[in-house]
């Protein structure tokens, strides 16, 4: 049995220990937030206490008074207002990028990488640029840093679920997959951002590479004027409009879509995706619990889909807990680093679902579909 299955077949309690029988050390975790840009994200920094085998031996913010309060909070001993000093002088084995703002991830990254962290877990959105993302996939190559990214539905077991359900007919022939953001006050490029990677990674894991962005853009409903780009909030970048309707053309010839409009009031598929096929649907919504349902066309039912199968409770009660709160993620990077394996939502991934934000940006300014992988390396707008 492979780590993943284990993963998906055990307990909680059985996968953690099997996990960590042959491992004879304990990881030194380094955790970098910052408060005011970005925080610590969504529990990436405290999760890291619940995991046997592991010690959060640093913290880093350069915000003095959020220092303090991470410190406490994560029951450290040292702690550090410069991240880089905290990486040469801590050495941890793994390092938890937990800001939101991703104007600073790639060179927190970096200073991981070069300083001998064996792992990184990292908030989204990964990078700003393909440029970032690529230098990023080569050091960690050279290195052998397992990157994983902050994806954390991508991690569900029930995914190679619906995967199987869809190779033996469960929804007749996919048609299309399409998804969705929160479609709240941020709907448009930063909804695309900040959402939309968590949506595409899951949708490219069902559909393949995308090899094409054809994507449309408006203003309240208008298109704007590339004299209307804007700097975007939580330090994206340049961004423009609040309306994104894109479709990626893929190598499977199952075409994905994404959609987000800001303050849309219809939310019944917010934030997720759905598997269009001729016989039914499978509907992810993600975060939720249950994560999966599949819709018959035949019959207009809904059944829950678990990763027991379609209409079974999930025997893992736990199991959406875990998940939730990265646990799942987490184990299987330590798991990536002793077997040397790539984690589940690695850098190759990150490295796509930054390519796809800025092929949609691109797609707009030069007004047709663009071809994926991009040769324009760089922000679109820039």
């Amino acid at each position: 049995m492979d780590r993943r299955q284990l993963l998906i077949t055990s307990t909680a309690a059985l996968a953690t220990n099997q996990v960590f029988a042959a491992a004879q050390k304990q990881y030194k975790i380094g955790v970098i937030g910052h408060t005011g840009r970005g925080n610590f994200g969504h529990g990436l920094d405290y999760i890291w206490n619940s995991i046997p085998n592991c010690k959060i031996v640093s913290v880093a913010d350069a915000s003095l008074k959020g220092l303090v309060k991470a410190q406490e909070r994560l029951k450290c001993s040292k702690s550090f207002s410069d991240y880089k000093k905290m990486l040469k002088e801590s050495l941890p084995d793994i390092v938890a990028i937990c800001t939101r703002h991703p104007d600073q991830h790639f060179e927190m990254m970096k200073a991981a990488i070069q300083n001998g962290a064996r792992g990184i877990y990292i908030e989204k959105p990964f990078c700003r640029t393909p440029e970032e993302a690529d230098q990023i996939l080569k050091l960690s190559k050279k290195k052998n840093c397992k990157i994983a990214v902050a994806h954390r539905n991508r991690y569900h077991p029930v995914l190679k679920t619906v995967k199987d359900l869809i190779k033996t007919g469960s929804i007749g022939k996919v048609l299309e997959i399409r998804g969705y953001g929160k479609n709240d006050h941020r709907g448009g490029c930063e909804d695309l951002w900040v959402l939309g990677s968590h949506v595409l990674n899951l949708a490219c894991y069902f559909a393949g590479t995308p090899t094409s962005c054809s994507a449309s853009i408006r203003q309240d409903g208008k298109v704007p004027e590339l004299t209307e780009v804007r700097e975007g909030p939580e330090a994206l970048g340049p961004i423009i409009g609040n309306e994104v309707h894109t479709r990626f053309e893929t190598k499977s010839g199952i075409p994905i879509f994404f959609e987000s409009v800001a303050n849309k009031k219809e939310d019944s598929f917010n934030f997720g995706l759905r598997i269009i096929g001729d016989k039914g649907a499978f509907i992810i919504q993600c975060d939720r619990n249950p994560l999966v349902h599949l819709f018959d066309s035949k019959t207009e039912t809904t059944q829950v889909v678990s990763t027991n199968g379609i209409g079974k409770v999930e025997p893992n009660s736990l199991l959406h807990k875990k998940v939730f709160s990265h646990e799942v993620a987490v184990l299987d990077l330590i798991s990536a680093i002793e077997n040397n394996e790539e984690p589940i939502c690695n850098v190759v991934e990150g490295v796509l679902t930054t390519e796809l934000s800025c092929a949609v940006l691109a797609s707009f300014k030069e007004k047709k579909s663009v071809s994926l992988p991009l040769v324009k390396r760089t922000h679109p707008f820039l």
